[in-house]
């Protein structure tokens, strides 16, 4: 057992930090002549990372000397943020939680001393606290056992290590913040979501709060019947840069009339409002409906976290002056018929924008299918940064 028992339905694990010495590996690093790592706990370590939990080393070692041997053992690629040092190990962990800006609730830690695991629940009760010999078995409980395994969820580790390289520059970086950017070689590519899309799709909706136009939840089997209907896109954005891969960052959910195009949903992780994705992809469909000659109508819905969101509304021009091309809009019920899962609707805005060409950006390169189109294969518009 645990040290601290969880609920019938315990909130999943975002990151698990392992001690070292009599844990991770058989053996204590300054004392033994040679420590061990069990064939079975590095299967675990694998396992937890090809679900998504990212992982983490919390030790009273020498850094040095246990990197070095976690590096021989070939797993040191695994650990983000390793705290390895002599200082408290609730101090640490509590560290590592700030670095990866995840709630204490989502932190599991495990070491084989009954003393730190109980100094780290005193200092931090929302931790969970395992013993050594759970280890083999932390895989088959259900905290660590995502329902779901997505394209994203499988390189988690992969994208928060890039993003720590891409901050450590930033932070160094001394000139305008539209150079640095640029120097990013950032790539933006929005598509039709595929099937394995879908699932991290309905993930977008339910945990983007921040950069979330209306709060509506979509359900993966809806989006899967809004995306075979002709009359709606389902797109998918994803980013990368030089550094790497951030993954599916936003969905666009547009239901297109003859006249007018209903923006029904416009998501985007927080992780990516410092490079303007929000408005990369409103700008980008500003212009295809441009393109197309329809005007734009996008529902929002005021929450008590997407202020963020309506600015950028209101930036790329939106507003609520009249139009006959509402009509067209009202015809379908914003409820669930439309696709959204039993959503209060009668707080939404309907904001209306008359589509002009818009110049492509100037730090983003963009890849994206033509909208006003369903071809077999896409019809993508390239913008050069």
């Amino acid at each position: 057992m645990s040290d601290k028992t969880g609920a019938d339905a315990p909130a999943l694990v975002k990151c698990l930090v392992w001690d070292l010495d009599n844990t991770l590996w058989q053996g204590t690093l300054l004392e033994d002549a040679e420590v061990r790592l069990p064939d079975a706990i590095r299967a675990a370590i694998v396992e937890l990372d090809s679900r998504g939990v990212l992982q983490s080393v919390c030790s009273r070692n020498d850094h040095d000397l246990a990197w070095a041997r976690l590096e021989e053992l070939g797993v040191a690629e695994y650990f983000v943020l390793p705290e390895i040092g002599w200082g408290p190990k609730s101090e640490a962990v509590r560290r590592i939680a700030e670095g990866l800006n995840f709630a204490h609730r989502t932190i599991a830690f495990i070491d084989d001393q009954p003393a730190e695991r109980a100094e780290v629940a005193y200092h931090l009760p929302d931790v969970r606290c395992y013993p050594a010999e759970e280890a083999v078995a932390l895989t088959g409980l259900p905290e660590f056992s995502p329902a779901v395994s997505t394209v994203d969820s499988r390189r988690r580790r992969e994208m928060y290590q890039a993003g720590f390289r891409r901050e450590t520059e930033r932070s160094a970086y001394e000139g305008p913040d539209e150079e640095f950017l640029r120097s990013l070689d950032l790539v933006m590519r929005i598509g039709r979501a595929t099937e394995e899309e879908l699932t991290r799709v309905e993930e977008l909706t339910l945990r983007t709060s921040q950069m979330n136009a209306t709060g509506v939840h979509y359900s993966d089997r809806t989006l899967r019947e809004l995306s075979a209907d002709p009359g709606h896109e389902v797109l998918v954005t994803t980013l990368t840069d030089r550094f790497g891969p951030h993954g599916a960052v936003g969905v666009t959910l547009v239901e297109k009339h003859p006249a007018v195009w209903h923006l029904k949903l416009l998501a985007t992780s927080c992780r990516v409002v410092s490079f303007g994705a929000g408005s990369v992809i409103l700008n980008w469909l500003v212009d295809r409906a441009a393109a197309a000659g329809v005007h734009l109508v996008a529902d929002f819905r005021r929450t008590d976290r997407n202020r963020m969101m309506e600015v950028a509304y209101r930036f790329a021009g939106f507003d609520e002056e009249p139009c006959a091309c509402r009509d067209a809009v009202r015809t379908a019920p914003a409820g669930a018929a439309a696709g959204a899962e039993q959503q209060e609707t009668a707080e939404i805005e309907r904001l209306h924008l008359v589509a002009a060409p818009r110049p492509p950006s100037t730090t983003v390169r963009l890849i994206a299918p033509d909208p006003t189109a369903r071809p077999a294969t896409d019809t993508s518009v390239v913008a050069p940064a």
